[in-house]
């Protein structure tokens, strides 16, 4: 069973705000086993609506449209629908009562702009919209499901688990689908594919081996689609562990979660503790960390100390060391990292200085030089990457290297230096 995702307003494709709303309708699809085929962004215009949905349905059996149901005049989706399928609009009373008993909570008067939210093409059955005032729409047009919903993430979320999923799990007889993730660190995506190509050619047709990768990190996707859901399970956990095997260290976890719970869910399962001494990063490595709820079971926090004097007065880095080898370099992060173990008493800690760039590269320490250091009481290693010349990417690479570092020295592999 195929899907088509389409998303509908200028502001998306200007840049205004980034479409969310696909990538999360594209997960829960996935997870009750429909495939998205493409995601399309159109702008608030008939003509290009129009193209769209008739290019879809020759693409796919689903078609989900977000945006453009709101009460002002560039908010065209409905209008362009109904013309779409041929039909005329009309009022839905069930919509109609939802819109009047929203604004009759806020003790706003109904305009009749609100009014005509509850307008609909009259081919369609209404999705009633439990948190906001533009209804939904499902339509079942020569053996295609279209379904439109509202722009507003939140609104379209709730719609979406609350009537759609099930509708479509009600119409179709879907297949099972099983997803097994391994997150590796360190190993770049070619170098591993290299090492498994004949795992990933021994695959059976009905399982698919995707690599996923982002700055540091790759992560692979086993896809098994079928049936028999528990005998998917089997195949997949049965391919999952020979690639564990065959990747060795750079296995971080065969859960889908991102590097930093890995290690909280690790540490805090032997009651370990972790603080940072960030440099370069500027607080985003502790931010990567206390997003996750329950991250203070482990994160005890750090410093972000950008200036000499506080690489000093909060870590302990002598004026020596800094003056003499300069804030980038084996000798500083060193002290960084056992200042934090010391002074913050956790059992772990992870120290990065660096150039992030633009600026501030020298020869002998280009733009994209970072150190890095794990330490814990008894061991303490450091390591010098050179990256790129883009800012955020150093940042978010070196964060990734770190934790990688860390998982290593947390598992007796001592060769990060």
């Amino acid at each position: 069973m195929l899907a088509e995702i389409i998303t509908i307003g200028d502001e998306i494709l200007i840049g205004q705000i980034i479409d969310s709303n696909s990538a999360w309708i594209a997960q829960q699809l996935n997870a009750i086993g429909i495939r998205v085929k493409q995601i399309s962004s159109v702008s608030d215009d008939r003509q290009h609506i129009l193209t769209a949905l008739a290019e879809a349905k020759n693409r796919a059996d689903i078609i989900l449209i977000t945006g453009g149901l709101g009460p002002t005049k560039d908010d065209i989706t409905k209008t362009t629908i109904a013309e779409y399928f041929g039909v005329g609009m009309v009022q839905n009373a069930e919509a109609l009562e939802n819109v009047s008993r929203i604004f009759a909570k806020y003790n706003r008067p109904l305009l009749e702009v609100n009014i005509r939210q509850a307008d609909i093409p009259e081919n369609c059955e209404v999705i009633i919209n439990n948190n906001g005032t533009a209804p939904g729409m499902w339509f079942n047009h020569e053996g295609k499901i279209y379904v439109s919903m509202p722009g507003v993430p939140h609104e379209m979320m709730y719609m979406m688990e609350e009537t759609v999923i099930p509708k479509l799990k009600a119409t179709f007889d879907l297949p099972a689908i099983v997803h097994k993730t391994i997150l590796t660190v360190g190993e770049g995506e070619s170098f591993l594919a290299e090492k498994i190509a004949d795992i990933e050619s021994s695959l059976p047709a009905h399982i698919k081996l995707a690599y996923l990768p982002k700055l540091g990190s790759v992560r692979l996707r086993l896809s098994a689609f079928g049936n028999d859901e528990a005998a998917l399970h089997n195949e997949a956990d049965m391919y999952a562990a020979q690639l564990i095997k065959r990747i060795g260290r750079s296995v971080v976890t065969d859960v889908d979660v991102p590097i930093e719970k890995a290690i909280l869910d690790e540490m805090g399962a032997q009651n370990l503790t972790l603080t940072v001494a960030e440099s370069c990063t500027g607080g985003f490595i502790s931010h990567l960390f206390t997003q996750h709820p329950g991250s203070s079971k482990v994160f005890l926090g750090g410093a972000v100390s950008y200036a000499y004097e506080l690489k000093e007065s909060i870590l302990g880095v002598t004026n020596e060391t800094l003056w003499g080898h300069g804030a980038v370099s084996k000798e500083t992060v060193i002290e960084m990292v056992e200042g934090a173990l010391r002074n913050f008493k956790s059992d772990y800690a992870i120290a990065v200085t660096g150039v992030a760039g633009p600026d501030g590269g020298t020869d002998d320490k280009p733009v994209g030089t970072v150190w890095i250091a794990v330490a814990n009481s008894q061991k303490t290693f450091a390591h010098k990457f050179v990256f790129g010349k883009k800012r955020m990417q150093n940042i978010e690479r070196t964060a990734i290297t770190a934790m990688g570092m860390l998982i290593k020295l947390l598992r007796g592999n001592v060769s990060v230096d």
